[in-house]
């Protein structure tokens, strides 16, 4: 007779290796750790996430969807505003990266450990930042810059670099500059727009 799984043991699970990963980088935690840190046995792990890629999936799915959630609702704050939207996400990636426990963009970090394509984590991770620049082009497109393809490119870049400046010399670094940084090329590519205050 299967056993039935115990309610909550998948978000234990995903919790306990969310914590993990976060602290020491997904690919450096094992299964058995996992097993360890949440006090159940292998058979209950495994009846939840068949293989370790399949619970790093999972892991880079659960931040993805909290990741657009907040983004969604920093650029809800501004709508009718599409210039002022993408400097949003801009600020909403700063605060996020602050803090002494921040490690850097999570989606960025997992591509670079997981370098095979087809890893279902790193295929998850790439995913979430394709779908960010998609949402950027569009804000671009409906700010009317002058090339939103460009525009978005390099908030990209602004992006990715306060995540790895913040991670490595701290938030008070660089990474602090992001926004300015961020709405001087908005200002620049969107030419009718009010400067942003």
């Amino acid at each position: 007779m299967t056993r039935r799984p115990v309610p909550g043991t998948r978000r234990r699970i995903l919790q306990t290796a969310a914590r993990l990963f976060d602290a020491q980088g997904a690919r450096a935690v094992g299964m058995q750790q996992v097993v360890e840190e949440t006090g159940l046995g292998k058979s209950a792990l495994y009846r939840e996430f068949t293989s370790k890629d399949e619970l790093v999936r999972a892991w880079v799915g659960e931040l993805h969807d909290r990741a657009w959630a907040q983004i969604g609702s920093a650029i809800a704050r501004h709508e009718g505003d599409p210039a002022r939207q993408l400097l949003a996400i801009v600020e909403h990636a700063e605060e996020s990266a602050q803090g002494s426990d921040a490690h850097g963009c999570t989606f960025y970090n997992t591509s670079a450990e997981f370098r095979d394509p087809g890893h279902p984590g790193r295929r998850e991770a790439v995913d979430h930042l394709r779908r960010l620049r998609e949402r950027l082009c569009a804000l671009a497109a409906a700010a009317r810059a002058t090339d939103p393809n460009a525009l978005a490119d390099m908030l990209m870049l602004i992006i990715s670099g306060l995540y790895a400046n913040a991670a490595t010399l701290g938030s008070a670094g660089p990474a602090a500059r992001s926004v300015a940084a961020a709405r001087i090329l908005i200002d620049q590519h969107v030419p009718a727009h009010v400067p942003t205050p």
